[in-house]
């Protein structure tokens, strides 16, 4: 059989998930009025009920985050949110917290969050058996390590293509809430990771300066989605749920482009999963939306290209670098010449790191030829290279309608004894057959063309006609407000049946078999009793509590693959080269604020540790 292929998009609420599937999103992910990983993201329950019914209609579906840690004291509006959700229509809840999996839940799928620190096969086998119907992978395994969790599983596989980075393991980052109370398992996280730090050696020497050593760059997989497909992905997610609704029409219609091509190629392995032609006014690129660089991030084993020291903001697409500077401008000579598609506009935002390594922005407010008159003039050098991180012009384009999306609808007019019947059927397979009585007036001259006309003009419905067909006995005259009416409930029948008929997955329930460990550490997220009661029901001795009820002493507060062992070119399995003088050893990160937090390099497990001071 062939394998159905998902591309997730992400929605700050429903107007943006109703443009990312107008863009080409098989599904949606989005959050509800609460417990939600993005706290910031919330949405009522009516509004997400709207996005689901525009989603049905193209066979996509709509997932709703639920992927915190709860307290017992929430638990029974989590209960009545999720029968809530399930009411409006979504088709299934990402979940975090396994305690859910002891209420009374309504027959709904459940997803495994990359919350739940899903790394390894164990782990994916014990998510299945629990019933959970797709496993979101975390974000650092390689594509090695995705087919072998691929081949032990039966259930769907998602991982993330594209979109920010957290340099800690997701799931297992307490250091939000060890230094500002905001927890990431809360969906409050303060970007701990995002921080100036020194890194200071075992005698208290500054090695390095104020550089942002856990800054991740951000992920692009899309050179590598056919890899990533055979390697066992099915749904391809993009990160943003609280990214704007430019950043989601174009990364969302880059990757439909990327997959599009992936599946005309290997039509006789993989399809997609929903239905429907995306009509794009824009060439989407993806170096245009906010990131800080890009990286595959350990698809294809450690790069060097993972991380961005200098800084945590948004540089953008490299454009070129400054040459003559004058007092109110500078020229500017194009990394890939005039005409591809670099020139810069009025408008334009760009920046540069200073000779300290600090980013520095400015607008452009004129451009003549090849020189740049900026609102104010920066500090700038000849050589410098310069990074577009707002393209003025494609901003505006986004900003207007930039997509449209049809279901190809075969259409029918027959003569039958009474008068006419109206018959249509979308490529989703919904069908509908109205009969109309109406009297039959032989017609002088040809109708034909003139039914296939009034008959397909679908205005702003979901659905473009692919073929008209006229069966009649000899040449009837029908006006054509009368054929429009008929078009007009035939559609609106045609829309009702869709989505009476729509089918969501089931929650699958789990096995009898499913057991875990004896003693489950802080690392298990376990915040309430009925947490506490399914992993004791399943084996567990000693469960201890979550790190945000009762801080253990000196917890490592943050699992990362990311390593600046590595990263400096130290690395003892990469690099085979001698520590410099200065690297002593313990080393450790310091905040301005003085505290200061100790590493450990795990090279068994390739992990670096960040401890608590």
């Amino acid at each position: 059989m062939k394998r159905k292929i998902e591309l997730l998009a992400p929605a700050r609420d429903a107007e943006c998930g109703i443009e990312a599937i107008r863009h080409g999103a098989d599904a949606v992910y989005i959050g509800g009025p609460a417990f939600g990983a993005r706290s910031a993201a919330g949405n009522s329950v009516e509004e997400i009920g709207r996005l689901c019914s525009f989603a049905h209609t193209y066979g996509a579906k709509i997932y709703v985050t639920i992927n915190t840690i709860l307290y017992d004291d929430e638990l029974d509006a989590v209960e009545r949110l999720i029968w809530q959700l399930y009411e409006a229509g979504v088709d299934a809840l990402i979940v975090q917290d396994l305690g859910l999996l002891e209420l009374d839940l309504p027959p709904i799928a459940l997803h495994a969050s990359t919350q739940m620190d899903n790394r390894s096969v164990e782990k994916a086998k014990f998510l299945e058996k629990a019933g959970f119907s797709q496993i979101v992978l975390a974000r650092e395994l390689s594509l090695n390590e995705i087919a072998v969790i691929h081949e032990a599983v039966d259930v769907p596989i998602e991982a993330f293509v594209h979109g920010a980075l957290c340099v800690s393991f997701s799931g297992q980052c307490y250091a939000s809430e060890y230094c500002f109370n905001r927890s990431a398992n809360r969906g409050k996280c303060a970007q701990f990771c995002r921080l100036g730090f020194d890194l200071v050696n075992a005698d208290d020497e500054v090695i390095v300066k104020d550089k942002h050593l856990l800054s991740l760059r951000d992920m692009n997989r899309s050179s590598s989605i056919e890899e990533m497909m055979d390697a066992g992905v099915s749904s391809f997610k993009i990160e943003g749920r609280l990214k704007d609704v430019s950043y989601v029409k174009n990364i969302t219609a880059y990757y439909r482009q990327k997959i599009d091509e992936v599946l005309a190629r290997r039509y006789d392995s993989y399809e997609r999963s929903s239905y429907g032609r995306s009509d794009l006014q824009f060439d989407p690129r993806a170096e245009k939306s906010f990131n800080r660089g890009f990286t595959d991030y350990y698809l294809h084993g450690r790069t060097a290209n993972v991380f961005s020291f200098d800084t945590p903001k948004a540089m953008g697409e490299a454009i070129g670098v400054a040459k003559r500077v004058g007092r109110k401008s500078f020229s500017i000579k194009y990394m890939r010449g005039e005409d591809a598609g670099l020139r810069l506009n009025a408008g334009d935002g760009l920046c540069f790191l200073t000779p300290e390594g600090k980013l520095q922005g400015f607008r452009v407010n004129k451009v003549e030829g090849m020189d740049v008159y900026p609102a104010v003039m920066p500090a700038i050098y000849p050589d410098t290279p310069l990074y577009r991180n707002l393209d003025f012009d494609f901003e505006k384009k986004l900003a207007k309608p930039t997509a449209v999306r049809r279901l190809a609808l075969q259409i029918k007019l027959q003569e039958i004894e009474t008068g006419f019947s109206l018959c249509m059927k979308d490529e989703t397979g919904a069908q509908v057959c109205l009969d109309f009585e109406y009297g039959k007036e032989e017609a002088r001259s040809s109708q034909h063309d003139n039914i296939v006309r009034q008959l397909s003009k679908l205005g702003d419905t979901p659905f473009e006609a692919a073929e008209v067909e006229v069966q009649t006995a000899g040449e009837r005259f029908i006006p054509s407000s009368v054929l429009a009416e008929w078009r007009r409930q035939t559609v609106d029948s045609l829309m009702e049946t869709k989505l009476k008929n729509y089918q969501r997955d089931l929650r699958v329930m789990p096995q009898s078999d499913l057991k875990v460990g004896e003693h489950l550490t802080y690392l298990s997220n376990v915040s309430n009793g009925q947490a506490r009661r399914f992993y004791e029901e399943h084996g567990a001795k000693q469960v201890d509590d979550a790190f945000e009820v009762k801080q253990p002493e000196r917890p490592v507060i943050m699992f990362c693959r990311h390593c600046l062992r590595y990263a400096f070119g130290l690395c003892p399995k990469h690099h085979h080269r001698q520590f410099p003088k200065e690297w002593k050893e313990p080393m450790s990160l310091r905040l301005p604020d003085g505290r200061t937090f100790a590493l450990e390099f795990d090279c068994k497990n390739c992990q670096m540790k960040v401890y608590a001071p």
